[in-house]
């Protein structure tokens, strides 16, 4: 095990979770600063050059945990693990974000799904050598078809 130690924290608009899109045809488009703390900033020489970072964060504001749980994009229960519910055995989130640039210890980006302050604690550039039509959404896409059908 390891002690998580927060690199810097997140600027965004969102106060409460309520305010976070959910559900089926949610947009994460909000933007927001990734605020990293002065002593990490070595660590963000030469991300100006990827357009997608990976952004690891705590849901410092979630307890407990439900192994299963109906999510507000299904009507069905499904696995913690195969959603993204904030009550987790480990409260560790994971975020793809744009970067549209960066400004010392600040990364301006687009994408934010995180409450104002939240503790970030890892950041990596996003690639992917997967086409993306061998991805397969599993029950989210059948919930789509069933809302579409």
């Amino acid at each position: 095990m390891f002690t998580s130690q927060p690199i810097g924290f997140v600027n965004s608009p969102y106060k409460d979770a309520s305010e976070i899109p959910k559900g089926l045809g949610a947009k994460h488009e909000a933007d927001g600063v990734l605020k990293i703390l002065p002593e990490f900033e070595p660590g963000l020489t030469d991300i100006e050059g990827f357009s997608h970072l990976i952004v690891i964060w705590e849901f410092d504001r979630s307890h407990g945990f439900e192994l299963l749980g109906t999510p507000p994009s299904d009507n069905r229960p499904h696995g913690v693990f195969a959603t993204r519910s904030p009550r987790r055995p480990n409260p560790i989130g994971l975020t793809i974000v744009e970067l549209r640039r960066r400004e010392g210890i600040d990364l301006h980006v687009r994408g934010v799904d995180m409450l104002h302050r939240t503790p970030i604690l890892d950041i990596k550039p996003y690639l992917s050598s997967i086409p993306s039509e061998r991805l397969r959404r599993g029950w989210l896409a059948e919930a789509e078809a069933r809302q579409r059908g």
